[in-house]
């Protein structure tokens, strides 16, 4: 087996660590453990991080999902039109509301929702379209803004790739009626263990995700509604908070790497999918190789750790395999040739040429990936 003396991803508290432990002993000391002031005051922060009036915690992206679809009353019969790439929670939140998705094909420039398959993608049922900002790229939210509005459609943004991300200027999380985060460990804002938050601008909205994160509970012990259990804890809300001022000197270390990877990266036999938006925040980053087993097996002799994210495309998932999507021929292509190489902030600043002099080692039997865009 062999050691990657560069792993794919370091989630040790660094300069935080001091601030992670006074973090987690202010919480055992005060003795309050769900539902408190750690996640009342990160709900206020992390609101104004997003540029939105309301944050509610909750256990995790996948529920911040399902929670705002239930909210807006969305269920069985209804349809919600989504990303055929993405980590399956996408969608199978949708399933949690009862909803049925359905996927349109991507972008092959973003790798995201691509506007023209989402709007003919659309029926009677339609009553919502869910982008993926993937990977800390923004999905073409313009565009799909405009076809949401023309059609009538809830526009529910999945941001858990995306902590910070803007598009155009604009933070995600502002374009639709309420969007989802997830902290889960490896994400650019990750705690110690799983966490997510709904944020929206609706103030009912999120009133009423509090109510369904909570049991359905308006007043302890009288439960309104069906509700849920789930709810981000004080301990990760507390970390969360520690962690959340860094959050903007730990994106900049990704941007800083994702461009000398593409700089170390011209003229190596693979394919780097192009930055559409400066508000790009390198959650991963993804080359795509027609060789990839081969060329994972190529880095994985030098020691370089990759991953592929994702290997399946949602709607070949067995668990989605009875809602019959429609073809997703550049998700099917993406999924065969995407690898992701190690991006973090503590990654070493010459790891990136350390990559693309390895690379230029590795010698492809076919020809490099067709550029994304085609």
């Amino acid at each position: 087996m062999t050691l990657h003396k560069i792993p794919f991803n370091d989630l040790h508290p660094r300069e935080d660590r001091a601030a992670i432990d006074r973090a987690i002993a202010r919480v055992i000391d005060r003795g309050w453990f769900v539902l408190g002031p750690e996640v009342d005051a990160f709900e206020h922060e992390w609101a104004s991080a997003c540029g939105t009036r309301h944050a509610v915690g909750v256990g995790t992206g996948t529920d911040a999902l399902a929670l705002v679809f239930r909210a807006l009353g969305i269920g069985a019969g209804d349809e919600v039109i989504t990303s055929p790439l993405s980590a399956a929670y996408s969608a199978l939140a949708v399933m949690m509301a009862g909803a049925r998705p359905v996927f349109a094909d991507l972008d092959g420039t973003r790798l995201t929702l691509d506007p023209a398959a989402v709007e003919a993608a659309i029926t009677p049922r339609t009553r919502a379209i869910l982008p993926v900002h993937l990977y800390g790229q923004a999905a073409d939210m313009p565009a799909l803004s405009a076809i949401a509005e023309r059609h009538g459609l809830a526009l529910v943004e999945d941001a858990c790739q995306a902590h910070l991300a803007t598009c155009g200027g604009r933070p995600v999380g502002t374009f639709g009626v309420a969007a989802a985060f997830s902290f889960y460990p490896t994400k650019n804002l990750g705690a110690l263990g799983d966490g997510g938050a709904v944020v929206t601008d609706d103030g009912a909205l999120a009133d009423r995700v509090k109510r369904l994160r909570n049991g359905g509970q308006r007043t302890r012990y009288h439960h309104d509604e069906f509700g849920v259990n789930t709810r981000l804890d004080e301990i990760q809300a507390a970390v969360l908070r520690e962690r959340l001022p860094l959050l903007a000197a730990w994106t900049a270390k990704r941007r800083k790497l994702a461009a000398s990877y593409r700089a170390a990266l011209a003229g190596c036999p693979l394919t780097v999918p192009p930055e559409c938006d400066a508000g790009h925040v390198y959650h991963l980053f993804p080359v795509l190789s027609l060789e990839r087993e081969r060329l994972q097996a190529h880095l994985s002799g030098a020691g370089i750790e990759t991953l592929i994210h994702y290997p399946v495309p949602i709607p070949r998932q067995p668990a989605l395999a009875t809602e019959t999507p429609a073809a997703c021929p550049v998700a099917d292509r993406i999924c065969r040739e995407l690898v992701s190489l190690p991006l973090y902030p503590s990654l070493a600043a010459d790891v990136p040429a350390l990559v693309g002099e390895t690379l230029r080692r590795f010698q492809p039997r076919m020809a490099v990936a067709p550029d994304p865009r085609g």
